[in-house]
């Protein structure tokens, strides 16, 4: 997979595009969500498209401090379901995880995670906290990641 990285104001229209169905067709439809997805988190977020030559099929935003929460964070990842079971979630968090630790000049990253995923986000270091709790009608953890 090749992986562009970009702040919001750097992205192609066709770039925001792609990335804004994918996440539609998963957060949204796939997952028979009512929510508004989009958010003004985006402006302040860097991107992380994830291709297999010209198809977006893994996105991931990461945001600085002070957005989510006070630490950096990532969130929207979403893989296509063409690419599920196939690794392309795990190449698309440890770019994400890397990606976040350089820019934001941190050593810990904040995620809210699907409850279904917990041991996806085990795998790649996360640690749970808290409580489950529901966020759009589905139980969400919160984890934190220290490097």
């Amino acid at each position: 997979m090749q992986f562009i990285i970009k702040p919001y104001k750097e992205l192609s229209v066709d770039e925001l595009y792609e990335a804004l169905k994918l996440r539609s067709a998963v957060f949204v439809i796939e997952q028979n969500c009512n929510y508004q997805d989009m958010d003004d988190k985006d402006k302040k977020a860097h991107h992380i498209l994830g291709y297999e030559g010209e198809h977006l099929v893994a996105y991931a935003r990461i945001l600085p401090q002070g957005i989510s929460y006070k630490e950096a964070s990532i969130g929207r990842v979403v893989t296509s379901g063409n690419y599920r079971g196939k690794g392309a979630g795990k190449e698309l968090m440890q770019e994400a995880v890397e990606q976040t630790l350089s820019l934001f000049k941190t050593n810990e990253i904040v995620i809210s995670a699907q409850y279904y995923l917990l041991k996806f986000y085990r795998d790649l270091g996360f640690v749970e906290e808290g409580e489950i709790y529901l966020e759009d009608d589905i139980p969400h953890i919160q984890m934190r990641l220290i490097k």
